[in-house]
């Protein structure tokens, strides 16, 4: 197949999402949520929620769950992806500028909790309790993928997905070992690891700048057999990304077709969703439409 006719990640429609403000701790946030079942926290990446993030969240609907998208930061809905360069980089570059100045948001620091994960944490406890099931799951993407690390130091945290973690951002040594995680939270994590069989899934590009091998290498060192790594080769990306290099692997660099890796790593995430939250189901996880 012609690389430029390659399958793109599904988008989702923004109005097929309840919305309804969140306010704990001062900070307010509104809140996207559809389907039934179990609670699974949407954490979009950088520059907001877009339509593949949103379609990512359908297929968590698919799957029996119910689909939980806080809006942290950029325009809900709006689809950079097919803007021209001259409109889609402006609004990339505001999106940062405002959570890197933003008190919510831990971005440069080593080793730290940015303080929205108490925001986040409270929000999953509430939807635990509406939405029911023996937990939630949290999957977090590109600025927000550590913040999935951090929420599972909370029991009620099941599945743990770690999408192309990029914090902290800057690029040096002790950085790239590194992941926005305070020690506490980070210990905790390891603890149920060892204790309960918790497994945290991570998934990047190699030779992505943003996720470094670095960070990896330090969650199999402090989490041991709980961590799963899906590290996949650049060429495994879809040709038409945003970026010059492979990032996003469940949204803009997904080529979804059969047999292709990262449609393989989605699958590997819908299956761990699934087993943990969905234990009564004898389904199998639905193939993604292509």
């Amino acid at each position: 197949m012609n690389a430029s006719r390659k399958t793109k990640a599904p988008n989702g429609r923004l109005d097929t999402f309840e919305r309804a403000p969140f306010n704990h701790g001062g900070m307010a946030h509104d809140v996207y949520r559809k389907g039934c079942g179990p609670a699974v926290l949407v954490l979009t990446e950088l520059p907001g929620i877009s339509p593949q993030v949103l379609g990512f969240a359908d297929r968590l609907v698919a799957l029996g769950c119910s689909a939980i998208v806080p809006d942290l930061f950029g325009v809900a809905g709006r689809d950079a992806a097919t803007e021209h360069a001259l409109s889609r980089v402006p609004y990339q570059l505001r999106s940062l500028s405002a959570v890197c100045i933003s008190r919510e948001f831990s971005v440069f620091a080593s080793g730290r909790t940015s303080p929205i994960v108490r925001w986040l944490r409270s929000l999953a406890a509430c939807e635990h309790e509406r939405c029911g099931g023996p937990g939630v799951g949290v999957v977090g993407m590109c600025f927000t993928g550590g913040f999935a690390l951090a929420m599972a130091a909370d029991p009620r945290v099941l599945v743990p997905v770690l999408s192309q973690p990029a914090l902290p951002m800057r690029r040096n040594l002790e950085a790239k070992h590194s992941i926005d995680c305070d020690p506490d939270a980070f210990a905790s994590v390891a603890q149920r690891c060892k204790r309960e069989g918790l497994r945290v899934l991570g998934l990047r590009f190699k030779d992505d700048p943003f996720v470094p091998a670095e960070r990896f290498a330090l969650l199999r060192e402090r989490l041991g057999d709980g961590f799963i790594a899906i590290e996949l080769e650049q060429s495994a990306g879809h040709p038409d990304g945003m970026l010059p290099h492979r990032h996003s692997v469940l949204t803009g660099d997904l080529i979804d077709e059969p047999g292709e890796p990262t449609r393989e790593a989605l699958g590997q995430v819908l299956e761990l969703l699934r087993s943990k939250l969905l234990p009564s189901s004898q389904a199998p996880v639905p193939e993604p439409a292509s």
